[in-house]
C-alpha cells in the first residue's frame, strides 16, 4: 500500500468530505502510521491543519474511520504536506531492512512507527524502529532523494537514562 492510496479512501468517505467542506483551506500537515511485525497494531492516521480555526484534526483510517482532535504542542503553523508526496510502506521496510543489514544489526525487526512530516517546503518520514533485544533505531528519510539521512542506533536503557 501507499500513502497516495489511504488519501484517496479518505477523499471518498462522507465523514471527510463534511470536514472538507466545512473546512475548504483545511490542508495535509502530517501522518502518523504504525507497522507491527509481531502483533495487529497497525495504524494509519492523516492528520489535517484548519488556518482558520488553529486546530489540528486526525483521521484514523482503519476498521473504522473516525475523526479525532488533535492537540498542538508547538505553538508554530504546521507546514503543508506537498500534493504528490507519496511513498509505499513496502518500499520503506524494505529501505529500513537493507539499512540494517548494511549496519550489521542482527536484531529482528518487531515495529516501525513512521510520522509523516514536513520542513522547509520537503517532505520526511521519522521513522522510530523496534528491534528485538530491546533496541532502538532514529531514522529519518528524505522523501525528495528517496534515502536515508540520518540513522541511529539506541536501546530502551539509553532512553531510561534520559529520564532520570
Amino acid at each position: 500500500m501507499n500513502l497516495q492510496f489511504y488519501s484517496e479512501k479518505l477523499n471518498s468517505l462522507d465523514i471527510f468530505k463534511e470536514f472538507k467542506k466545512e473546512n475548504p483551506k483545511a490542508y495535509l500537515c502530517s501522518g502518523f502510521f504504525t507497522i507491527d511485525k509481531e502483533g495487529k497494531d497497525n495504524q494509519k492516521h492523516l492528520d489535517f491543519y484548519v488556518p482558520s480555526t488553529k486546530k489540528m484534526f486526525s483521521f484514523r483510517i482503519d476498521d473504522c474511520i473516525e475523526k479525532i482532535p488533535v492537540e498542538k504542542i508547538s505553538k508554530g503553523i504546521p507546514e503543508k504536506i506537498k500534493e504528490n508526496t507519496n511513498f509505499n510502506f513496502e518500499e520503506i521496510e524494505q529501505k529500513i531492512n537493507v539499512e540494517i543489514e548494511n549496519q550489521k544489526i542482527k536484531n529482528k525487526l518487531q515495529k516501525i512507527i513512521i510520522s509523516l512530516q514536513a520542513l522547509k517546503g520537503k517532505s520526511f518520514l521519522v521513522c522510530t524502529v523496534f528491534v528485538s533485544m530491546l533496541g532502538l533505531l532514529k531514522i529519518h528519510i528524505d522523501l525528495e532523494q528517496n534515502k536515508i539521512i540520518l540513522f541511529e542506533k539506541k536501546s530502551i536503557f539509553d532512553m531510561m537514562k534520559r529520564v532520570k
